[in-house]
């Protein structure tokens, strides 16, 4: 008597299983759909793998030189223009700018535990 309330039993969740699983599948996309997602994530995922791979093996260079460039080169423009629209005089924005230079290559040699040179005159 147990198992055949127990077939049963069994009989109902199995059917309610495989309706609620019918239900789902019909909101799911379209299986090719979700192959065909899943790969190109592996086909991105293994690319940029391999370039990774490729710039710590030496075989690749990589492009950190020319953000760094680019960095740069904003920079410069961008101070440019600040000289050029600076509010103070361009004796007052020299002096100070060149005050900032001697701190800031101050605190380098600091750093690094240099001494200055001295200018041997002309």
């Amino acid at each position: 008597m147990r198992s055949r309330k127990r077939e049963q039993l069994l009989g109902l969740l199995l059917g309610t299983s495989f309706y609620l699983l019918d239900k789902l599948r019909d909101r799911l996309p379209d299986s090719v759909e979700i192959k065909d997602r899943a790969w190109e994530t592996y086909k991105t995922a293994s690319d940029r793998l391999g370039h990774a791979a490729n710039i710590l093996r030496g075989r690749e260079e990589s492009r950190i030189f020319g953000k760094v460039g680019a960095l740069l080169i904003g920079m410069g423009v961008g101070v440019g223009i600040g000289l050029l629209v600076a509010p103070a005089s361009g004796g007052e924005t020299r002096a100070d700018l060149a005050g900032k230079v001697s701190d800031f290559g101050d605190k380098v040699r600091e750093a690094t535990g240099k001494k200055p040179q001295s200018a041997t005159g002309t």
